[in-house]
């Protein structure tokens, strides 16, 4: 009976699915190593508000929650598990797969089981925005001495693969394992959603004729909101609709700056529950990140059929983007290419929705269950 052992931060809406699956794999043992601590509810920065999630993140795999004496201001030492390599070892574990290594206890961990079991490791790091110079040399050096503790690596796309390849991993130390959502949840459209679609179309004064695009995200600046009203706002067609979901720091700003422009609105920061509703108020959604490792908002808005249009610094652009075919790819902070691609998508409702069947289509390669191909495979 192999024994895989997953060490990561907190239970995380993203990864569940995936534990659950690796539990159900015959002949193969799982437990997460939970490094940070158990919150029912937490505070996130980026939304500016505290919640839980209203998915089940611990049901169907076994885990446990490592006591940790770090700080809580989420850095390099704010993981600090004193018993960690213990109990992974007590539990018997022929293997350990960790998510990130930029912790304390994750990098400590990573070179003791350096050649005492099987070490993997998944992350969604890239080259993105990359510095140059002696800083970049410093970087090589430093990640090429934290991988080479690594076993395996599987890369979730191009630019992901790109980096590991940077940090000197070598051909046969690489497997593809895609970034996925739960696909299947956000295709599912319950009466409620339906409710809430009808409901804040009704209250947005939305009608069918019009064409909506879609923001969902933290008001933060990384994500480049700002930017991307300011661009709307240069766009004439008076059919369009924006609506911007989420909260954080610059809610203020963006709703000062879009006041004199009816055709914006913004809706509140919806839990999981409610995404699958979210993204079919809309007919495209837009990324602007001005730095993305991924933007799994774009797999949830494929997987609900809606076409993207997603800034060139997002790591999916190059795996989910086929130009003219889902969306467009734009070159990030470029207002005028930002407006073109926009006018060039919103000229015809009809080719939009074309594009988000193909985005349907496209989205149903990336599961979590190639992703439990890979490492079994691995295994």
């Amino acid at each position: 009976m192999k024994k895989l052992a997953i060490v990561t931060t907190h239970p995380i809406q993203y990864y569940a699915p995936l534990f659950r699956l690796l539990a159900s794999i015959k002949d193969l043992e799982v437990k997460v190593f939970y490094t940070y601590e158990k919150e029912d509810e937490v505070f996130d920065e980026g939304f500016g508000k505290v919640f839980s999630w209203d998915i089940p993140l611990l049901e169907g795999y076994a885990y446990s929650f490592v006591p940790n004496n770090g700080n809580l201001k989420k850095n390099f030492w704010s993981i600090q598990n004193p018993t960690l390599i213990t109990e992974i070892e007590q539990w018997g574990a022929t293997a350990v797969l960790f998510f990130g290594w930029n912790f304390y206890s994750h990098l400590k961990a990573i070179k003791y089981f350096k050649n005492k079991i099987r070490v993997f490791f998944r992350g969604d790091s890239t080259l993105i925005n990359q510095s140059k110079g002696i800083k970049n040399f410093l970087r090589k050096t430093f990640l090429t001495w934290v991988y080479s503790g690594i076993n395996q690596a599987f890369y979730v796309g191009t630019a992901n693969r790109k980096y590991y390849e940077f940090c000197g991993l070598q051909e046969n130390k690489l497997q593809f394992a895609p970034h996925a959502i739960d696909n299947d949840r956000f295709k599912l459209v319950t009466n409620e959603h339906l409710e809430f679609v009808k409901k804040t179309h009704f209250n947005l004064s939305i009608q069918e004729k019009n064409i909506v695009i879609l923001y969902c995200a933290k008001f933060q600046a990384v994500k480049n909101p700002i930017f991307f009203i300011n661009a709307f706002k240069k766009i004439e067609n008076t059919n369009l609709r924006l609506i911007m979901v989420g909260n954080g720091v610059l809610e203020n700003e963006l709703k000062y700056i879009s006041s004199e422009d009816n055709r914006v609105s913004f809706i509140s920061f919806q839990n999981q529950s409610m995404m699958p509703a979210v993204y079919r108020l809309g007919d495209l959604l837009v990324l602007p990140s001005l730095s993305e490792t991924w933007g799994l908002a774009v797999n949830e808005a494929m997987a609900c059929g809606k076409a993207v249009l997603v800034s060139n610094k997002c790591g999916c652009a190059e795996d989910l983007v086929e130009n003219g075919l889902n969306g467009y790819v734009f070159e990030s902070d470029n207002q005028t290419d930002l407006v073109n691609k926009i006018n060039l998508l919103t000229n015809c409702k009809a080719k939009l929705t074309e594009m988000g069947n193909y985005s349907t289509k496209k989205i149903n390669d990336w599961t979590f269950e190639k992703q439990v191909l890979a490492i079994t495979q691995i295994l």
